[in-house]
């Protein structure tokens, strides 16, 4: 079953076939490309959250290089698996081998940091706590597999992947895609869609930080769709948590309302997020929803799961995305499309 990723990523473009005149980095490009070299862990991954534009001084720099042996390496936020796509297209661009020989190593950082089950924890090595969950938040594990397959299947922008690593990357891709149906919650018997992130050795959803419940998400579960709705020819089982997950989204769809930001001056920064009535409004869905009842929750940092976002913290209210239009693309325009290849339009 083969992933092919034809939704745009817009993170790495193709290398300049044989024969090209290699092209010469932006000057942002380069400063982008040589600060993703320099963060590199030894274990072969990223960091997250770190300025890639950042023009560093000597001293940074000197700093920077003895945080190397650090275990920080991780996928959270986009790490790791955007800097491989950065230094492929860097070295597509310039054929300077040090991009090449970077992204290789992240390669197989993320190869190796797999577990047997096909999942991935959030940081690895060594990963703790609710780090060592599989975790589809934020796309972690989705952005990882689409660059496995991309890397396994693209010959022009990872051409520089040795034929053995391409072949490992097409079987943690594989191996990822068991996982990923192993996680799809059953409630009552009926396949619903994924928490955020899922135990290790089970597969059921588990919590991460304390306002982060174990529950079915409305926000990771539509990347985990997309990812579904590229295999080219998915199997029943395949087509089967597609459309499960389709229906658990038309019926958790919350209408009538949207978030608005007002203005209150016994508020700190003189603002507030709140939920306002609107029969025009397009549906909405929360990001967590309580895996029994399907009720959105809300929540604190105390942990415990409120009904409404009014109910909770306004430092979480305003500092968190509770709400969102998360699946609307996905319903309006991707399903018809992928119904529409697979002629059950």
């Amino acid at each position: 079953m083969r992933v092919a990723w034809v939704v745009a990523i817009g993170l790495c473009g193709a290398a300049p076939a044989a024969g090209d005149r290699p092209k010469a980095l932006s000057a942002s490009d380069r400063l982008v490309a040589e600060n993703v070299l320099l963060y590199q862990r030894e274990t072969g991954g990223w960091p997250k959250n770190y300025d890639r534009k950042e023009e560093l001084t000597a001293a940074r720099r000197a700093g920077i290089l003895k945080d190397r042996s650090k275990r920080d390496s991780m996928i959270d936020n986009g790490a790791t698996h955007t800097e491989i796509r950065l230094l492929a297209d860097a070295y597509g661009k310039t054929r300077d081998e040090r991009f090449a020989k970077a992204a290789l190593r992240g390669i197989r950082y993320l190869l190796a940091g797999q577990y047997d089950n096909g999942g991935w924890p959030q940081r690895f090595p060594d990963p703790r706590g609710y780090a060592r969950h599989i975790t589809f938040n934020d796309n972690a594990m989705i952005g990882v597999m689409s660059l496995l397959s991309n890397v396994a299947h693209d010959g022009e922008a990872f051409g520089f992947v040795p034929d053995d690593v391409r072949r490992r990357c097409r079987e943690a891709v594989q191996r990822g895609l068991q996982c990923i149906l192993k996680c799809q919650i059953r409630v009552n018997g009926k396949l619903t869609a994924w928490c955020a992130q899922h135990d290790e050795g089970t597969y059921a959803p588990r919590k991460a930080r304390s306002y982060e419940l174990a529950s079915i998400s409305g926000a990771e579960s539509v990347g985990i769709v997309r990812f579904l709705m590229q295999i080219d020819k998915p199997s029943d089982e395949v087509v089967a948590a597609i459309e499960a997950a389709v229906a658990w989204f038309e019926r958790s769809k919350l209408r009538g309302i949207k978030v608005v930001r007002v203005k209150d001056a016994t508020k700190p920064k003189g603002s507030d997020r709140v939920v306002v009535h609107d029969p025009a409004a397009a549906p909405m869905w929360a990001r967590f929803y309580d895996i029994q009842s399907n009720r959105p929750i809300f929540c604190s940092r105390d942990g415990i799961p409120r009904r409404t976002l009014a109910e909770i913290s306004h430092e979480r209210r305003n500092g968190y995305s509770w709400l969102g239009y998360y699946a609307q693309r996905l319903l309006e325009r991707d399903l018809p499309a992928w119904r529409r290849r697979l002629g059950r339009s």
